[in-house]
């Protein structure tokens, strides 16, 4: 069956966007039909690099959140990856709760995912006992500490939010760091990672051979642990 996955962390530039990309590029791949949506009102990065499969959605509308919820009614083993925005967190609460969303997809056999992304800092930990409190043992979470953002994740490690991670059996990963010139040269040319990965010649988009190689390796990593998770 399919899943719903929103990719969050309500903190902004902790890597919400480029987590997407990464299971953008998986689903792909791997050949599993999804969707995607893009909350964000300004930047809508998600959709920038996956125009084919990214749509836009508008957080304070019922009727445009509606349209996740209808990816399944026409394909239950679709899947829907959900790129939420910093400030988004209580519209979508909201309609989660009033939609009860848990039971209906419960009933049609749909896994919710929340992804949370965590930079190390103090205030990223803390979100995650909002999000605990709010939804408490109904979804799966899956917790991404992005290197590509922190190299110490302590305040994480020695944290009540952790152990509360633990009793809710929340799923723990690690993203790995991207170097950041190829990461910057992707994110200028609002490239997907197949397209930085296989595009070759002189075009100013074009990553060298090596950097094509890093990023290769790279995401074949974040394949590797996203091949252990059930989505």
């Amino acid at each position: 069956m399919g899943s719903l996955n929103f990719i969050g962390g309500e903190k902004g530039g902790v890597g919400k966007s480029v987590l997407s990309r990464v299971l953008a590029q998986y689903f792909i791949d791997q050949k599993k039909p999804f969707t995607g949506f893009d909350t964000d009102r300004s930047h809508q990065s998600f959709r920038r690099f996956y125009e084919d499969y990214a749509h836009k959605t508008v957080v304070d509308s019922y009727e445009s959140l509606d349209l996740i919820g209808e990816c399944f009614a026409e394909d239950p083993e679709h899947s829907v990856l959900i790129d939420l925005a910093a400030q988004t967190f209580a519209p979508v609460a909201r309609w989660v709760e009033d939609s009860d969303l848990f039971t209906l997809f419960d009933e049609l056999g749909i896994q919710v995912n929340f992804w949370h992304v965590i930079d190390g800092s103090k205030d990223s930990v803390n979100l995650l006992n909002h999000l605990f409190d709010t939804y408490g043992d109904k979804p799966n979470y899956i917790l991404v500490q992005n290197y590509g953002r922190c190299s110490d994740f302590s305040i994480f490690e020695q944290s009540a939010e952790k152990a509360r991670a633990e009793e809710l059996g929340a799923t723990i990963i690690s993203m790995p760091k991207l170097n950041e010139g190829s990461m910057q040269k992707i994110d200028l040319h609002n490239t997907s990672f197949w397209k930085a990965i296989n595009n070759k010649g002189d075009s100013i988009e074009t990553l060298g051979m090596l950097e094509r190689q890093r990023v290769k390796v790279w995401l074949q990593k974040m394949y590797d642990v996203l091949d252990t998770i059930s989505l």
